[in-house]
């Protein structure tokens, strides 16, 4: 095994501790990201769904801007975005180097994305069960918990994969700038090096990290709408 790992892999196999590190890195990035985005996305996404014409707490001047602000946001390129808040980003970490440097920018471009995604996936609730909570006297706040959150789950879910998916990919784009990772080693060692063999096993650890989190998001949704 060793020896046919040596024969197809032989830049990679002296590098196993930097390739384990970079996937380490990779998760870490994921995870946080994934974290703080998504908060930030839901509370967006409610605030989208409930302030727009017709909605529970219709303000359309408040909708307007931040519908705006999401467009404007989710068109900016995420390796511009790295460099507009590089400034930013040295405020808050100290730097601009290293898998923590990279959540801010990465934090930043993921939340625009997944607040449209939750407001398409809360638009799909059935509007007869919200006018049945209205008329029933149930709080806005009642109605976002009880009707939207918990109606949306399924499609709240589906989105979220997508989004993790979304993650990752931006990830191994940071990784090109210097923020470590999967997409770091594939550029700097694969890439730069000219060792391929580097490149397809940090892409390879990507797709496998991608279709980990599809597979569980597809359970959830499995589980929650039987």
């Amino acid at each position: 095994m060793q020896q046919l790992l040596e024969q197809y892999l032989p830049n990679v196999t002296p590098i196993w501790e930097d390739v384990v590190e970079a996937t380490l890195q990779t998760l870490y990035m994921s995870f946080w990201t994934s974290l703080w985005a998504g908060i930030g996305g839901i509370f967006f996404g409610v605030i989208l769904v409930s302030t727009r014409r017709g909605g529970i707490l219709q303000n359309t001047l408040l909708y307007q801007v931040l519908d705006k602000a999401v467009n404007i946001a989710r068109s900016i390129p995420f390796i511009i975005l790295l460099a507009l808040l590089a400034p930013t980003t040295r405020f808050i970490v100290g730097t601009t180097i290293g898998e923590k440097a990279a959540l801010v920018p990465l934090v930043i471009a993921v939340i625009p994305f997944f607040a449209r995604q939750i407001e398409n996936a809360l638009l799909e609730v059935n509007p007869g069960v919200i006018e049945a909570a209205q008329a029933m006297g149930t709080s806005p706040i009642g109605i976002i918990f009880r009707v939207y959150l918990l109606e949306g789950l399924p499609g709240i879910v589906r989105v979220s994969a997508l989004t993790v998916i979304n993650v990752i990919g931006l990830t191994a784009m940071a990784g090109a700038v210097g923020a470590g990772g999967l997409g770091n080693l594939a550029i700097s060692r694969g890439y730069n090096r000219f060792q391929t063999d580097v490149t397809i096993v940090s892409t390879l650890l990507i797709l496998v990290l991608v279709f980990i989190s599809q597979f569980i998001s597809n359970r959830i949704v499995k589980k929650i709408t039987h």
